[in-house]
């Protein structure tokens, strides 16, 4: 019931909800059961490592990771199934041991295999799989390094949003790599694994990501400037160290171009 809730599959009156939420009477309560399996699908997507325990993708903009309300198919999962990811206990999300949001472009490692899944859930718990991102912000000032440290979660007042200083720990570490005069470039280090850590963090202290149309400023014609440029972890069973790297998209360097051309060195 609870996957059910997070996958927006049962509404109140309408709207997305949470488990703690509390009905009134004359309310309406909308569930709908979702088709238990999921389906291949030919959709491109770049691998960039794969052998027979993990695979590493760089996930295009504009793909859902998995199946949920609103995306039974075309997800990220649904263009890997025949590649055999598998493992958790989540039978739309086989194999998925982080996420991306939908607009986020990037590095994702995703398992083949419950030994594998199992090893890599408890290295990201561990903070042993290092994942890094660029980021564009809103406004100026910010000092060369800093660490956001503060509790994500649930935001109590609208269930569709998160919310710092709720709910469990996170830590974003970030670095100034450029400035402009109403902009700033930053790399991003998560410690953690939030629900929309980064942008909920930056945006917490006043410098939301660019173009974020929630927790930031929707701006027509460009999609929210995050992407994770970085991923590297200890391989499940060889142990070998692993690192990637992802090349920063063409529409995010010609946004980049547009804010200032100091940024787009970068």
């Amino acid at each position: 019931m609870q996957r059910l809730i997070a996958e927006n599959f049962l509404l109140i009156d309408g709207s997305k909800t949470y488990p703690s939420y509390r009905v009134r009477g004359g309310q309406r309560v909308e569930a709908r059961v979702p088709e238990e399996g999921i389906s291949p699908e030919e959709i491109a997507v770049p691998v960039l490592f794969e052998d027979e325990y993990v695979l590493v993708v760089d996930k295009p903009a504009g793909l859902v990771v998995h199946p949920g309300a609103g995306n039974p198919s075309g997800t990220l999962v649904n263009a890997l199934l025949n590649r055999g990811i598998e493992g958790g206990d989540d039978p739309l999300r086989p194999g998925v041991v982080h996420r991306l949001d939908r607009d986020t472009s990037g590095l994702m490692v995703l398992a083949k295999g419950e030994p594998a899944y199992s090893s890599l859930v408890g290295m990201m718990s561990a903070r042993r799989i290092s994942r890094v991102y660029r980021a564009i912000v809103e406004g100026e000032g910010l000092p060369r390094k800093g660490t956001i440290d503060s509790p994500v979660g649930r935001d109590p007042d609208n269930p569709t949003r998160m919310a710092a200083g709720v709910g469990k720990p996170a830590v974003t570490q970030f670095e100034v790599l450029a400035a402009a005069a109403e902009h700033t470039m930053l790399r991003v280090r998560l410690e953690t694994g939030r629900t929309h850590q980064i942008r909920v963090h930056l945006s917490a202290i006043g410098y939301p990501v660019y173009a974020d149309p929630l927790y930031g400023n929707p701006v027509p014609g460009h999609r929210l400037w995050l992407h994770a440029e970085q991923l590297s972890f200890e391989h499940p069973v060889s142990r070998e160290a692993l690192e990637f790297h992802s090349e920063i998209p063409e529409d995010l360097q010609d946004s980049a171009t547009a804010l200032d051309g100091s940024l787009a060195l970068w």
